[in-house]
């Protein structure tokens, strides 16, 4: 029987369509962000539907971050935001153990190639802060207070990397990693007792020596070995 001349049947609402055909026309019309959109009364008139079904479309795509409305321009296409609705379902409490692991992998994965970004603007680079976060790390009683430093190390080498996105992004999952922090036991140590094996752990001191005056295959290898004790907590 051949059923692969078979067509899936469309199950779309009248809206849905509105904005299919809206996302269409914006990209066969070039628009660009800051460009001002027709009235919904001349979209609808275009597009033979009513005036609430264009609004129910618009109201779709202004909570997407697509459009936005200004005063006395009305409706433009908005510069995307690509994180808008990522901040507001990377709840930790809302995501399972597995897709928590995962998204910590994939933190760790990031950063072990973030040196390329850094070595590229190392020349430019404002070292202070991070010095000043290895100093109150020295100072850290607690393994909270010791947490907190490394995160707020790990969160500054993102912003010297002079890439926003990448700086925003690990900014939006910070309290996932804070989460999956705070379930490894002992994994915010500066020396964590599970590498007591290996010969010389790298300290986040040893990551800014190499940053400063090493060469980046350097500091990829450390911060590998850095973020070792993470792997395999997770994979344990």
């Amino acid at each position: 029987m051949p059923l692969h001349k078979l067509r899936p049947v469309e199950n779309l609402t009248q809206v849905d369509k509105i904005e299919m055909s809206l996302q269409e026309f914006l990209k066969a019309e070039n628009y660009q962000p800051g460009d001002p959109l027709p009235k919904e009364i001349e979209l609808a008139k275009a597009m033979g539907v009513s005036r609430t079904a264009i609004r129910e479309a618009l109201s779709r795509f202004r909570t997407l971050g697509i459009i936005e409305s200004r005063k006395n321009r009305g409706m433009i296409l908005a510069k995307p935001d690509l994180f808008v609705n990522m901040e507001r379902v990377l709840d930790p409490q809302l995501l399972d153990d597995e897709t928590l692991n995962e998204l910590f992998e994939m933190r760790l994965v990031i950063e072990v190639g973030l040196g390329d970004l850094l070595f590229r603007s190392r020349q430019q680079a404002d070292f202070k802060q991070l010095e000043a976060i290895i100093e109150k790390e020295k100072k850290a009683k607690s393994s909270i207070e010791r947490l907190k430093c490394d995160m707020e190390f790990h969160s500054a080498l993102y912003r010297l990397s002079g890439n926003d996105t990448i700086a925003r992004f690990q900014k939006i999952l910070l309290p996932i990693f804070e989460h999956v922090y705070l379930k490894l036991k002992d994994a915010s140590m500066p020396y964590p007792s599970n590498l007591a094996d290996e010969k010389k752990p790298v300290t986040h001191q040893d990551l800014l020596k190499t940053l400063k005056r090493g060469t980046l295959e350097q500091f990829r290898r450390q911060m590998r070995q850095h973020l070792l004790v993470y792997f395999k907590k997770l994979n344990s």
